[in-house]
């Protein structure tokens, strides 16, 4: 009889109160939607992280015959001898060069059109102006400045490139966005939090005279507080339910479709999937669940005294 007095209280409380109620859930949905984001966010960076870093490539290009002007290219072009002696080096330095790869001025200038097919500037690259290169896979990433250091200013190389220095910038801007929507999602919870406080405190003040006779009847202030807390529980859960719904959305027709699924089999990227929202949904559920009790329960015992 105890339980459905307070499922009856909670239902009548319910439909007495549906701005309010309304109001907590909306609010629920885009603070849960934003902190999911942000979650989510994070887990693209690592995502990213290790999908890149695995593949980072250090480039040791050579010197062209255009390139006198740089002090390891005096002599023009690479001599066959200076290559012989880059190749060896590279390969000298062991375990840390995984994978070592030539690249001739053809081939470059081949990869260049096949890259910027259409653009008005092809037509200003000649076959020459490429320079040949040593693609060096690394075993470890981390150490790309060991080979940098090596190969920098040595006789015959023009330029040593790491793709790492072009991806920790992407990455820096990734983590911006991501720490910007989390502190969004912060100023959202407080948002709802002080929303949560305000909507219990009008709805009990509403209901001062159904307490009252509650108080004179002998209630306890388990029964009278749990109609006021199930109602804020409920809309700020199905508001948690709701942002895990849109975030669903977003991956799976923004994510997904905007790169036609490539990634998950490494041809572009890897990219989060469903399976992250599901994963991070629990938590976002269950934490709207743990606020709104908290709130609404102490903001019920500065409002009703029993």
């Amino acid at each position: 009889m105890r339980l459905l007095f307070i499922l009856g209280e909670t239902w009548q409380g319910i439909r007495r109160n549906a701005s309010m109620i309304v109001s907590v859930l909306l609010v629920s949905m885009i603070s849960m939607f934003f902190l999911g984001s942000g979650l989510l966010a994070q887990r693209e960076v690592n995502l990213a992280k290790g999908y890149w870093y695995d593949k980072v490539e250090v480039s040791v290009f050579l010197c062209t015959p255009d390139a006198t002007n740089v002090p390891s290219c005096s002599e023009g072009a690479v001599t066959p001898a200076q290559q012989s002696q880059i190749r060896r080096d590279l390969v000298g330095m062991g375990p840390l060069v995984e994978n070592l790869y030539y690249e001739s001025s053809a081939q470059a200038y081949n990869r260049f059109k096949a890259q910027m097919q259409g653009s008005p500037y092809l037509s200003d690259v000649s076959p020459t102006s490429l320079p040949s290169s040593f693609r060096v896979k690394l075993s470890d990433p981390g150490r790309y400045a060991d080979v940098v250091a090596r190969m920098d200013g040595q006789p015959g190389v023009l330029a040593v490139s790491d793709q790492r220095q072009v991806l920790d910038t992407f990455f820096k801007l990734l983590g911006v966005l991501s720490v910007g929507a989390v502190g969004l999602a912060v100023l959202m919870t407080v948002c709802a939090v002080l929303l949560i406080s305000t909507t219990v405190r009008q709805v009990a003040f509403s209901r001062r005279k159904q307490v009252e006779i509650m108080r004179l009847v002998g209630a306890s202030a388990f029964v009278i507080y749990v109609p006021f807390v199930i109602e804020i529980v409920l809309a700020t859960v199905v508001g948690a339910a709701l942002a895990t719904g849109l975030l669903w959305l977003l991956v799976h027709y923004g994510v997904s479709e905007l790169f036609n699924g490539r990634g998950s089999n490494g041809d572009v990227i890897a990219l989060i999937g469903t399976g992250d929202v599901w994963r991070v949904a629990p938590w976002l559920i269950l934490g709207a669940a743990m606020l709104s009790l908290i709130v609404s329960w102490f903001s019920l015992r500065r409002q009703v005294r029993v």
